[in-house]
């Protein structure tokens, strides 16, 4: 039976920690959304419900959607909705290995990347290239726990407002 490797990400972040604004991106990467869609295509997702509603478009298709909320009422159209974290995983796993994923892939909030870093195995991580203003950050990462096993840096482009780099670390 293959291993199924939870991942954090992926995860755009500015310079300053920045991952989010006004409940959506502060910026716009369509380079990185593209990277976003073909990491996570075919995959598991968890989410917390601030994400979920954040998505322009819902159901993320091609993807189990598993949503993180305390609501008990809150029924997510083409979502699953669990309380926990540890239960989400364990559904997500379960649902993997069903359909021959290899990663299952936690896509945020800032709370959900927190649990999910103590015991990822990989990180898909954007770094983007500037300082913005936002109102949700990710705490700073301690690099010296994982390796980079793969980089590649993008200019500012067309669709993109900023340069940035896509980075994969995988754990020590």
């Amino acid at each position: 039976m293959p291993t199924i490797t939870l991942t954090a990400g992926p995860i755009a972040r500015a310079r300053n920690g920045v991952i989010g604004k006004d409940g959506g991106l502060p910026w716009r990467l369509k380079s990185d959304l593209a990277n976003f869609r073909a990491v996570t295509m075919g995959k598991p997702v968890i989410m917390g419900r601030k994400t979920w509603e954040s998505l322009p478009k819902k159901p993320l298709v091609g993807r189990t959607n598993i949503v993180l909320s305390r609501d008990g009422s809150f029924e997510p159209q083409g979502a699953l909705v669990c309380e926990e974290f540890t239960e989400a995983v364990g559904i997500a796993r379960e649902q993997a290995e069903e359909d021959g994923a290899r990663e299952v892939c936690v896509i945020g909030g800032a709370s959900l990347f927190e649990l999910a870093l103590a015991k990822a195995g990989r990180i898909y991580l954007t770094d983007i290239d500037a300082e913005i203003d936002g109102d949700v950050t990710l705490s700073p990462l301690d690099e010296s726990l994982w390796r980079e096993v793969s980089a590649k840096a993008y200019p500012a482009g067309e669709d993109d407002d900023y340069p940035f780099t896509i980075r994969v670390l995988e754990r020590r």
